[in-house]
C-alpha cells in the first residue's frame, strides 16, 4: 500500500516539531539524575517558561523563602538575527531582553545573568562593543547583573543566556493552571515585532518613515511589572490563573496554555488587539489580524483570570492595555482536544491552527528573527 505524500509530510514534520524534539530529550533524561539530586527540590521543570526551585534549594539567606526561577536562551545568527541588517546595540538588547521575558511569564523578579558567547574573530572589536552596550542597557532596566559565562570563536555568532530570578514561594505563574470559565488576557499589542521583521525581511526598514515600527521587533519591551503583579507574593493572592508570554505567537502559545492545562478556548477576532497600520503601507498588503494571530516575539504577556478576579483586571498597567480577548472552555474529545476556537467578525467559527514559530517544523522557517 503507497501512503499518501502529505501523510509521510506531516508524521515528518510531527517527529521535526520543537515539542517532539523536547519530548524525546525528556524522556532521554529521565533517568540521568545524580541520586543525591533532590527532586522534591524541583517545584516546576520541563515544559514551562522557566523552571522553578523550591526555597532552600540554595544556602540558606541567600534567597530567602523566595523560590528561584531560571530559564536559558539561545540567540543565533541567520536564524534569530541578520548581522548584516540588524543594529549590534540591537541585538545585544534583545538577546537579554528574550531570555528575560520567560522570568516575567513566571511573575519573577530578574536578578542576574549568565552569558556564553561565540563570535567570529571579525566582530570582537567596534561591533562587540556595541553589542555590549545594548546588552548593558537591558540588564540596567531590568536590575540584572552578570555573574558569569563562556566565549570561543566561531563562524557566526552565537549567544547563550541562562537568567535567574525570585518569586514567592509557591506563586510562579504556569502555562497549567487554566480552568473551563477564566478569561483570556493579553497585553498590549500583538502582531507589532512580526511587522517589524517583515518590513525587515522585505527592505522597507530603510523608509524613514516606517523607522518606529520596528522598536518592538529591535528591542521589545517585556512586561516584568505585569508578571509580578498577577503572580502575587506572601501578602497577596495570584491573580493569573496560568500565563506564558507571547514569544511563538497568540496561535502557539495559547495552545501551549490549552494542552497544559487540559482545556480548550474560544477567542474572537474583534477583540484582539492587533497593530496598527499607518495608510502609508496600505499598498504592501499586511493583514493585521495575521499578524496578531502568528506572529511572534511580542513579548506581551498572555494570561488567564478565573471569573472571581476579573473585576480586579485594569484597562491598562505600566502603560500597556490590557484586553480580553476569550474565554477558556472544557476540553473536547478526542483529537485536537485542547483546541481553540477563532470567531470571526462575521460571527463565522473556525479552529485557529497553531502557526506561530517553532525552530524544528520546516513550514515556519524565516518566520522569526
Amino acid at each position: 500500500m503507497t501512503v499518501p505524500e502529505s501523510t509521510v509530510t506531516r508524521a515528518i514534520e510531527a517527529m521535526r516539531s520543537e515539542s517532539a524534539i523536547i519530548e524525546r530529550i525528556s524522556r532521554g533524561l529521565a533517568n540521568s539524575r545524580p541520586f543525591r539530586y533532590k527532586v522534591d527540590r524541583v517545584r516546576l521543570g520541563i515544559g514551562d517558561d522557566a523552571a522553578v526551585i523550591r526555597a532552600g534549594f540554595l544556602a540558606r539567606g541567600v534567597l530567602g523563602s523566595d523560590d528561584l526561577v531560571l530559564s536559558c536562551d539561545a540567540f543565533l545568527e541567520n536564524i534569530h538575527f541578520l548581522a548584516k541588517v540588524h543594529p549590534p546595540e540591537a541585538i545585544g538588547y534583545k538577546a537579554l531582553a528574550r531570555a528575560t521575558s520567560d522570568l516575567a511569564a513566571m511573575g519573577a523578579t530578574p536578578q542576574f545573568f549568565m552569558l556564553a558567547l561565540a563570535l567570529p574573530p571579525s566582530r570582537t572589536g567596534a561591533w562587540l562593543d556595541s553589542l555590549i552596550k545594548g546588552m548593558a542597557r537591558a540588564a540596567r532596566e531590568f536590575g540584572m547583573t552578570l555573574i558569569g559565562g563562556d566565549t570561543s570563536e566561531n563562524a557566526t555568532a552565537i549567544m547563550n543566556m541562562t537568567v535567574g530570578g525570585e518569586v514567592a514561594a509557591g506563586h510562579a505563574l504556569t502555562r497549567s493552571g487554566a480552568r473551563p470559565g477564566d478569561g483570556i488576557y493579553v497585553s498590549g499589542t500583538l502582531g507589532a515585532a512580526q511587522l517589524g521583521l517583515e518590513l525587515v525581511s522585505r527592505g522597507l526598514h530603510r523608509d524613514r518613515r516606517w523607522k518606529r515600527l520596528l522598536e518592538q521587533h529591535l528591542r521589545p519591551k517585556i512586561q516584568l511589572e505585569l508578571g509580578k503583579w498577577l503572580a502575587g507574593d506572601r501578602i497577596r493572592h495570584s491573580i493569573a490563573s496560568a500565563a506564558t508570554d507571547t514569544s511563538d505567537g497568540l496561535s502557539t502559545d495559547l495552545t501551549h496554555i490549552c494542552e497544559a492545562s487540559g482545556v480548550s478556548a474560544r477567542i474572537f477576532a474583534a477583540q484582539i488587539p492587533v497593530v496598527s497600520l499607518p495608510t502609508s503601507l496600505a499598498r504592501h498588503r499586511f493583514d493585521p489580524l495575521e499578524l496578531a494571530r502568528h506572529g511572534g516575539e511580542d513579548y506581551q504577556l498572555l494570561f488567564t483570570v478565573p471569573a472571581a478576579h476579573k473585576h480586579r483586571i485594569p484597562k491598562s498597567f505600566y502603560g500597556a492595555p490590557i484586553t480580553k480577548i476569550g474565554e477558556i472552555l472544557h476540553a473536547k474529545s478526542g483529537r485536537g482536544a485542547s483546541s481553540i476556537e477563532l470567531v470571526g467578525t462575521d460571527g463565522k467559527k473556525t479552529r485557529l491552527v497553531p502557526r506561530g514559530w517553532d525552530s524544528f517544523r520546516v513550514a515556519s522557517r524565516g518566520s522569526k528573527r
